[in-house]
């Protein structure tokens, strides 16, 4: 008499790090105005900046409702000739990336990275988040990801 085979078990993904929604990013030609555009059509307000950022290459803002627990939209302006903001505008898009605040930069970029995300720039000090550090990936299916640091 022959034993039955066990089933094969999936394999168990190591867990994923906490995600928190922390911003979605809007590139825009000029945060002066696209501001009264916010205002006007969303009800959005300045909540934190203009802030330049040289590693970046951009200007951005934050605006919003101010209410808690409400999603924070990131105004994203090119501030150099070679902006990565530049090309997105150049192709006619807005929303182009969602942003995630993580406890551990550097342990949510490994984590992304074992699952066939392409990591675009490590983690450096961000000036619009008094220099906690952020870094960007695609997923594999090209969606631009930012990751926040908690600290």
């Amino acid at each position: 008499m022959t034993r039955p085979r066990p089933e094969a078990q999936p394999e168990t993904p190591a867990e994923a790090p906490a995600l928190r929604l922390h911003h979605v990013g809007v590139a825009v030609a000029s945060i002066k105005d696209a501001l009264p555009v916010h205002r006007a059509v969303f009800g959005h307000e300045l909540l934190a900046g203009p802030f330049e950022d040289p590693i970046q290459r951009v200007s951005v803002c934050f605006v919003g409702s101010g209410r808690p627990g409400d999603l924070l939209v990131e105004l994203v302006e090119p501030a150099a000739e070679r902006s990565p903001v530049g090309a997105v505008l150049a192709r006619g898009i807005g929303a182009y990336h969602v942003c995630y605040e993580v406890d551990e930069v550097d342990a949510a970029l490994a984590h992304a990275r074992a699952r066939g995300c392409v990591v675009v720039a490590t983690p450096v000090p961000a000036v619009a988040f008094g220099g906690r550090r952020i870094a960007w990936f695609y997923t594999p299916t090209r969606q631009l990801v930012e990751l926040l640091g908690s600290t």
